[in-house]
């Protein structure tokens, strides 16, 4: 069985096995030791945080396999970007140049540097390794964490957002960039990635063009990748998008790849999940999986893929004796829980 639960301090080797292996480009999980620790505090410290309102705290989970213990993928969540580190993003709009003398009205897209999401809540640090991606592993991963935010609302923002990773190639080059490095940087984009990472953002603001950035005057290569996504990426794309995200014209600063929002009312997970006590029945097969469900828990959190059954009557969940012991719940806790498969 697969299930999510809080990073722990003794996971720093499984989270930088899956730093190595997701390469250039995931900015959120840097290859360094001193980053990753901090990473892994400040989510360990949230989670035990009192919280009014959101504020600083990165939730970070990871997949574990609970026959082998070991870790096979990772996802998190910030509570409020751009409260402790100024986030970037371009705004890909347009502007008019019109005569009407002349007869002539053109429209130019532009980019504009600006730092629109700052306050809003962020899913991100999504990856999972390839020996767990089958069946419903990938979707478990991403969607368990719109049941954490419908539970826990006061920790996050009203609309949250996701950063998709943009085009770049095997060598972790990226066409959009290289337009950049060639007219306002010299640093290629891993080493930018990198400084990015683990916090060094300050040349952004040094460096960065102050003023919109025509589209059409960047080459071929890098207007073809702007609202694009990696390979990688587009089954993580697809879903969001299914969930209810959509695209509202902001990229990312480096590789473009576009960054997508929703209400967390309207997440489509949040629309059809349920909320109800459980009541522990060991004539409940196990079987093929139907739900995702959660507990209500923070430190002792725990998100598992299982089969139930609903009792209308009483209004109680009926699970079996293995899945309240995977989701740490006994009878009369609550759980939250969604269909992994939906017609709606």
């Amino acid at each position: 069985m697969k299930i999510m639960r809080p990073i722990r301090k003794d996971d720093y080797e499984a989270l930088n096995r899956i730093a190595v292996e997701s390469g250039v480009g995931f900015t959120s999980l840097p290859v360094d030791e001193t980053l990753l620790k901090g990473k892994i505090d400040r989510a360990v410290d949230s989670f035990s945080k009192h919280v009014d309102k959101p504020g600083s705290e990165h939730y970070l989970f990871v997949m574990e396999d609970t026959e082998t213990g070991e870790v096979v993928g990772t996802a998190g969540i910030e509570a409020a970007v751009g409260t402790d580190d100024v986030f970037y993003s371009y705004h890909h709009g347009i502007v008019v140049h019109s005569s009407r003398e002349l007869g002539v009205h053109n429209e130019v897209e532009t980019l504009t540097l600006c730092n629109d999401y700052t306050g809003m809540s962020e899913i991100c640090t999504l990856f999972l390794r390839e020996v767990a991606r089958e069946g419903h592993n990938g979707r478990f991963l991403s969607r368990f964490r719109f049941l954490f935010l419908a539970e826990h609302r006061n920790r996050f923002t009203k609309k949250v957002f996701a950063e998709m990773r943009g085009v770049s190639d095997e060598n972790g080059s990226s066409p959009f960039w290289k337009w950049l490095e060639e007219h306002f940087f010299s640093l290629d984009f891993p080493t930018a990635d990198y400084l990015t990472g683990v916090g060094q953002k300050v040349f952004i603001a040094e460096l960065m063009p102050k003023y919109p950035i025509y589209v059409n005057l960047l080459s071929k290569e890098a207007q073809a990748v702007i609202g694009e996504v990696h390979e990688r990426t587009r089954p993580a794309l697809k879903l969001l998008l299914s969930e209810g995200f959509t695209y509202s014209g902001y990229v990312d600063i480096f590789d473009a790849g576009p960054s997508i929002e929703a209400d967390i009312d309207n997440i489509r997970t949040v629309r059809l999940s349920r909320r109800l006590p459980v009541s522990i029945d060991s004539s409940i097969a196990e079987g093929k999986p139907e739900y995702f469900a959660i507990n209500t828990k923070l430190e002792d959190f725990r998100a598992a893929m299982l089969n139930l059954k609903v009792d209308e009557e009483n209004q109680i969940v009926r699970i079996s004796d293995k899945t309240a012991s995977a989701l740490k719940v006994e009878n009369g806790e609550f759980i939250r829980f969604a269909p992994i498969v939906s017609g709606d």
